[in-house]
């Protein structure tokens, strides 16, 4: 084993070399994970998310960047000894092959688990800039990605490592590397620290941001560079680099927003929401309570405390005797028999709001507690069944509000995206479920006895008439801008 036996190698064990550009492109990979993680966290996403796109990510950012030099570097070459191709630690990986390929993992990834693919990406791209910087040491003890030749005076005052190593071909050369790299430093914390937190960003602004700034940055710096890849008599790195800066500027001043907006879906609970039940639940739990608590009169207090939990909530609440599984089938069987006419008429302004809704294009979901079929008799009284495309109820749930389960789930059946989707719900514990999900929870305040309670769950919107949701969508919500 031998330490350092030349600049690039730390360690040289036998015909095994471990170098400084591998381990410094390790720990800026490293770095931009734990960077994206976070973010991604702050997004609401789960850590395994993160996991899921770094090994990805780095797997075909890899190759992505390999092909990438392979082809602009010597064509002709690598391609008629293929095996040649393998051979990364004989040096040759280009960022803008990187980028691509780890985008391409991203679209399929994100589109397969119904993510937003600019939201994922703005919690990444920023942080690509602190990974550069840290690989561009790298390209300095492998002597690459220098400039132009210049005099020993210009080292004048600088570390004499650094004089020491641009000393290349016999002539000094301009630490084009170092440029770079600072400039990547700066915009990491820029884009992280100041455009991030001061300006208002919709999804793909971090994007946008950091792809202006390196295109603008690598363009610039590719003009004193002098072992650039070449694509006939222009420099591929300054190509790539002005176009990187034009979709930059060109997504920031909003010119692809209509094209990468998505609609977002719009899912409901159904008592309260839609469809007045209260009448129908008092009259069923009132039967229940003469039957199993003849002590415990069925007073106002008990009749809101009913609304909104599942019965076996409501049951152990109150501690009815005998068998939870038997006393929500007597439950269903009662309520269900009094699903009438008279008893059950739609929420004020259901139906105009959900006609207008498919009149604009959204798909309209309902998640309940309650079971589907129940539901969808409820819709078929009120008439409001063909306004509807999808009901989730308890039938297709493991786990009941607020676990987000069955919200994920209306939005698959939907086929629509986990981050563009709105829940309505009337009470605290609707709003609390939304946001568990990462939706966008708008609280139907129909009770304003219960306004407090609903306004303690933190909803991201408030809706006193039913008709206040198409005033809503109006705005920039979480579907065009970032939650962070």
């Amino acid at each position: 084993m031998e330490f350092f036996p030349n600049f690039r190698t730390i360690v040289r064990i036998g015909n095994f070399y471990l170098g400084f550009y591998p381990v410094l492109l390790s720990i800026g990979a490293v770095l931009v994970y734990l960077f994206s993680v976070r973010n991604l966290k702050k997004n609401g996403y789960s850590s395994e998310l993160g996991d899921d796109l770094f090994i990805g990510c780095t797997v075909c950012g890899v190759i992505g960047a390999r092909l990438w030099y392979c082809v602009f570097y010597d064509f002709e070459g690598y391609f008629s000894n293929p095996i040649s191709i393998l051979k990364t630690w004989e040096g040759g990986l280009a960022i803008q092959g990187c980028i691509i390929g780890a985008c391409i993992f991203v679209y399929f990834y994100a589109k397969k688990k119904r993510y937003s693919i600019l939201r994922i990406l703005d919690c990444i791209f920023p942080n690509i800039l602190i990974g550069q910087a840290l690989g561009r040491w790298g390209n300095f003890f492998n002597q690459e990605a220098y400039g132009r030749v210049v005099q020993e005076s210009f080292y004048r005052g600088w570390p004499a490592f650094i004089k020491d190593h641009m000393y290349i071909g016999g002539e000094y050369r301009e630490p084009t590397f170092l440029y770079e790299s600072i400039f990547n430093i700066i915009g990491f914390f820029l884009i992280n620290n100041i455009y991030k937190k001061y300006r208002k960003n919709r999804r793909g602004d971090l994007v946008y941001a950091y792809l202006m700034w390196y295109g603008v940055t690598r363009t610039i710096v590719e003009t004193f560079r002098s072992d650039s890849l070449m694509l006939g008599p222009f420099k591929m790195a300054q190509l790539t680099g002005m176009f990187f800066a034009v979709i930059g500027a060109l997504g920031t001043f909003g010119v692809f927003r209509k094209l990468t907006t998505i609609r977002p879906v719009v899912l409901f609970d159904f008592d309260q929401t839609i469809g007045n039940t209260e009448p129908i639940i008092s009259a069923t739990f009132r039967k229940m309570f003469e039957k199993y608590l003849p002590d415990h009169p069925f007073t106002d207090a008990e009749r809101k405390a009913v609304l909104g939990p599942t019965l076996r909530q409501s049951f152990e609440r109150y501690h009815f005797p005998g068998n939870v599984e038997d006393l929500e089938n007597e439950y269903r069987v009662i309520n269900r028999q009094m699903h009438t006419a008279e008893l059950l008429k739609p929420m004020p302004h259901a139906d105009e709001l959900l006609k207008e809704l498919k009149k604009q294009g959204y798909k309209v979901g309902i998640f309940s507690n309650k079971r589907n079929e129940t539901v969808a008799l409820g819709l078929d009284i009120i008439g409001l069944r063909d306004q509807v495309d999808c009901i989730v109820g308890m039938d297709d749930v493991t786990a009941h509000k607020p676990d987000p389960e069955g919200i994920r789930k209306a939005v698959i059946a939907l086929d629509g995206n986990h981050d563009s989707c709105i829940y309505v719900g009337d009470v605290k514990n609707d709003v609390i479920t939304g946001k568990n999900a990462h939706a966008f929870s708008i609280g139907y305040n129909v009770n304003r006895e219960e306004a407090d309670a609903l306004w303690d769950a933190k909803p991201n919107a408030v809706a006193y008439d039913l008709l206040d949701i198409l005033e809503i969508l109006k705005g920039e919500h979480e579907w065009t801008d970032n939650l962070t």
